[in-house]
């Protein structure tokens, strides 16, 4: 796994997003976003992180900060999540892993004894010229917000 580090140009990404819209890095320009990626839609560890993104939507918005949620489900599985739990944000449907690839946070995990390939939980912070200003890849689901804040 190669992920991408604080102080490099973020992958200049392009994909759909729940509702079929194009979604690239380039729509971001000028702005300040914050990218989440996360293993499956509506699991409760991914649950608990979204979640408390929107619980601090607010403060995060006016820190500045888009936020984009990125996970290899479907659109349809993408919008049920987004439409079930009210999101206030775009959930990229990365279904061919290419924007998971681009930011290097696809690799061997461990769960239960068992190892496989998967999405890691991880969090870039990206300024308005694209540079990744920092990387939580120890993410605390129900408190990621707080995590991100403190980066401010």
């Amino acid at each position: 796994m190669n992920t991408l580090e604080q102080g490099t140009p973020a992958f200049n990404f392009s994909g759909i997003d729940q509702d079929q819209n194009h979604i690239s890095l380039g729509d971001y320009k000028g702005k300040k976003l914050i990218i989440f990626f996360y293993p499956a839609a509506s699991t409760p560890g991914c649950t608990a992180q979204a979640c408390n993104l929107t619980d601090n939507y607010a403060a995060l918005s006016e820190a500045g900060y888009s936020i984009l949620g990125v996970s290899a489900d479907t659109p349809a599985k993408q919008n049920k999540f987004k439409e079930k739990f009210g999101f206030p944000f775009p959930l990229l449907a990365d279904s061919d892993k290419t924007v998971i690839n681009g930011f290097g946070v696809w690799g061997p995990k461990k769960f239960m004894g068992r190892e496989y390939d998967g999405i890691h939980r991880v969090t870039f912070m990206i300024s308005e010229a694209g540079v990744i200003e920092h990387v939580i890849s120890k993410v605390k689901t129900k408190d990621h917000a707080a995590q991100i804040l403190a980066m401010l």
